[in-house]
């Protein structure tokens, strides 16, 4: 499927995924733990995806710590790339946003090309969008919006399906927000993703530009 027509597609219908890793970056070795995504159609999640995966070696201490997940649990997981077969199904023909789309895109990119995977969709960045938004939020970090926005939650943080889950409900109330407080309705994948690049103070102007067009 071309990536211009999936950018014309509604926002409210996508795949939100987030990964938790053994570190900052695969082009310094590292690999994705767990994968968690939650799959939002016509603006309500109707279905998740998790998984662990094993990294083929140890984690450290202090990812254990930071995420919960440990030596023992992935020892028995499935490895990244039969995993990312199965979650390259989950996201054909969907766009795809991520809290920090460019850490996860970087994983996701680096286990599918590892699992000789692909997928169609193209990124949109939740924290962005958000900074764009929320410009008097204490700062943009998933949880301090979630908190913000009082957004409905387990309590749980840095375990993948969770924070997808979080993920997807901010990108919710982000796109209410854009109808109700700024009668911009009907909005476009391809809209968001700009919305992410605008500067923060040509935010104002571009949604009007936004709602003179649906005129």
């Amino acid at each position: 499927m071309a990536l211009g027509s999936l950018d014309k597609r509604s926002a409210n219908t996508l795949v939100v995924l987030d990964f938790e890793t053994t570190g900052l970056s695969p082009n310094m070795g590292d690999r994705a733990i767990e994968i968690g995504a939650v799959l939002v159609e016509n603006g309500r999640i109707t279905d998740r995806f998790q998984q662990l995966m094993n990294p083929g070696f140890r984690i450290s201490g202090f990812i254990e710590s930071y995420t919960g997940i440990t030596n023992a649990m992935v020892s028995g997981a499935e490895s990244g790339a039969l995993v990312m077969k199965g979650f390259a199904e989950f996201i054909r023909g969907h766009n795809l946003v991520a809290h920090n789309a460019a850490f996860d895109q970087k994983f996701l990119d680096a286990e599918m090309s590892a699992a000789r995977a692909r997928y169609d969709g193209s990124f949109a960045c939740s924290m962005l969008i958000a900074r764009r938004l929320y410009q008097d939020a204490p700062n943009h970090q998933l949880g301090t919006l979630v908190k913000y926005n009082r957004l409905p939650t387990e309590g749980v943080f840095h375990r993948a399906l969770a924070d997808a889950e979080m993920t997807g409900h901010l990108w919710l109330k982000m796109l209410d927000d854009l109808k109700y407080k700024h009668q911009v309705s009907d909005v476009s994948f391809g809209v968001m993703k700009t919305l992410s690049r605008t500067a923060k103070s040509g935010v104002g102007s571009f949604l009007l530009r936004q709602r003179e067009s649906a005129l």
